[in-house]
């Protein structure tokens, strides 16, 4: 396709040396083919200006960038936000698209979410697909692995290569790191959901205030006109998605309320059960109740979140609610990986936040036995990260729990020992420092009894453990449900 096609389709202004065919678009350098439009963006660790003169000797035609930037040798396509300009420009050449794309975006929830949203599509009878910290996951099951949300071409060639392959329906996570790097922008979306909003990545934003901003660019600018806006209320309506609300009223998108003040789907009762719960709901006027096959209060928000998504998009209501009653548990989001020798389940969940980890508590709590039943919570805290949420973590830990056990997560370029330390000063007297995450999944099993669960938090369904930084960072194959499952073998044999 023409450069100056591609310059028109976008809203950009055509200039000299347009009518070059472009081949395809590129963040880095090294990916850089002839007729490639690269994009050069500054970060935080690296300035892709720097990256021009590499990418032109490569075969770029054009580089977007800063006004300011020294390109030479090619056409300078100048934007002072060169990334909103790359992602508006290459969402024109990466075509076609599913006609029915909805996005979720919050502090916890997201994966879940949008991956039940794909479960409910796929039992409709509709080809369907995911993309976020599990990767794309796509119509017949297999998932690729990547970024929560990857970069702006990744994400759109994934998209258009679904679209290929005859997916009709995408949900996808929003993190706030690409909502504020524009690494989502430029495809239609018909929906979009907002879970909820606690401490996280606040080593990247300055506060909670720009944290929550960054979220919103997905009601503000990237949800199409008219879209419908999900918006989980809860119990009671917080701050938060007070605000998600009015930013969804003033765009105006839509407003579609989920929860026990929900207006648009409310959830009247819920009631756990040994391996699921019980919920009563009201939509549309009816009210059902639904065998729901997941553990915990918020699997029932994210269930009903995608509920309300598929609903947006015109999904039929009987299908929607029939799905739901046949979902299957997210890779890592309280999954049960074992049951133990004593008798104890072992769930492992991705919490790694204060409130994340207090949710995963919270939901199991109910189903520890009554006066006898323990709950054992395993986890840590990953290095080079929000420091301040440590303490917070280690409080909620020991609020919630019998026995705290706190180990090593992904230690990066941290020394672990430090990064215990700070999270035992919210645990108080009584919580267990154990260094080797292995050792500690192997203790927290040796100890539990007939009635207490398990919970291994912090790394859900990743697969290895970061050691190091930069030259001497090493990823260390761990797996938390598979530890689980091989201490609880070994536990038996011994």
């Amino acid at each position: 396709m023409k450069l100056a096609a591609l310059l028109e389709a976008a809203g950009m202004a055509a200039t000299d040396g347009a009518e070059a065919t472009v081949t395809g678009f590129a963040i880095d350098s090294r990916k850089v083919a002839p007729g490639t439009v690269f994009g050069a963006f500054q970060g935080t660790e690296a300035n892709g200006e720097d990256f021009i003169p590499a990418a032109i000797a490569a075969g770029a035609i054009a580089i977007i960038a800063r006004p300011e930037a020294k390109v030479e040798g090619a056409l300078h396509i100048a934007d002072e936000i060169p990334r909103q300009a790359f992602a508006r420009l290459a969402a024109q050449f990466f075509t076609p698209v599913p006609a029915h794309i909805v996005a979720v975006t919050g502090t916890n929830g997201k994966t879940s979410t949008a991956e039940m949203t794909r479960q409910i599509w796929r039992m409709a009878g509709e080809r369907a697909a995911s993309i976020g910290t599990l990767g794309v996951t796509t119509p017949d099951e297999s998932v690729s692995t990547g970024l929560t949300t990857p970069d702006i071409a990744t994400f759109l060639s994934n998209v258009s290569g679904l679209a290929r392959e005859g997916v009709t329906h995408i949900a996808y996570e929003a993190s706030s790191h690409g909502l504020s790097q524009y690494r989502n922008e430029g495809i239609p979306v018909q929906a979009v959901a907002f879970t909820n909003l606690s401490r996280d990545h606040l080593d990247y934003h300055s506060n909670m205030e720009e944290y929550f901003l960054a979220k919103m660019r997905l009601f503000d600018e990237v949800a199409s006109e008219g879209a419908t806006s999900v918006i989980w209320t809860g119990a009671s309506l917080s701050e938060w998605s007070r605000r998600a609300i009015e930013h969804a009223e003033k765009r105006p998108l839509r407003v579609f309320t989920v929860g026990e003040r929900g207006e648009g789907i409310r959830l009247a009762a819920h009631t756990p059960t040994q391996l699921g719960q019980n919920i009563r709901i009201e939509h549309d006027g009816s009210e059902r109740t639904i065998e729901l096959p997941l553990i915990g209060a918020y699997q029932v928000a994210n269930a009903l979140t995608a509920a309300g998504l598929a609903l947006a998009v015109g999904t039929d209501p009987a299908l929607v609610w029939d799905a739901v009653a046949r979902l299957q548990p997210v890779r890592g989001r309280l999954e049960r990986a074992v049951i133990a020798p004593s008798g104890a389940p072992v769930y492992v969940d991705y919490a790694h936040t204060p409130a994340a980890l207090a949710a995963a508590i919270e939901a199991l709590r109910p189903h520890v036995a009554p006066e006898t039943g323990r709950l054992i919570t395993v986890f840590g805290a990953g290095g080079d990260r929000d420091h301040g949420k440590r303490a917070e973590m280690g409080h909620e830990a020991a609020q919630g729990s019998d026995i705290v056990i706190v180990t090593d997560d992904n230690p990066r370029g941290e020394d672990p020992e430090a990064i215990r330390r700070h999270i035992l000063t919210g645990t108080g007297d009584g919580a267990h420092d154990i260094s080797d995450r292995r050792a500690a999944i192997a203790e927290a099993i040796k100890l539990s009894q007939a009635g207490d669960i398990v919970l291994i938090a912090g790394k859900g369904h990743e697969q290895g453990q970061i050691i190091g930084a930069g030259d001497s960072m090493r990823i260390l194959p761990f797996d938390d449900v598979e530890v689980a499952r091989e201490c609880a073998a070994e536990s038996t044999q011994g």
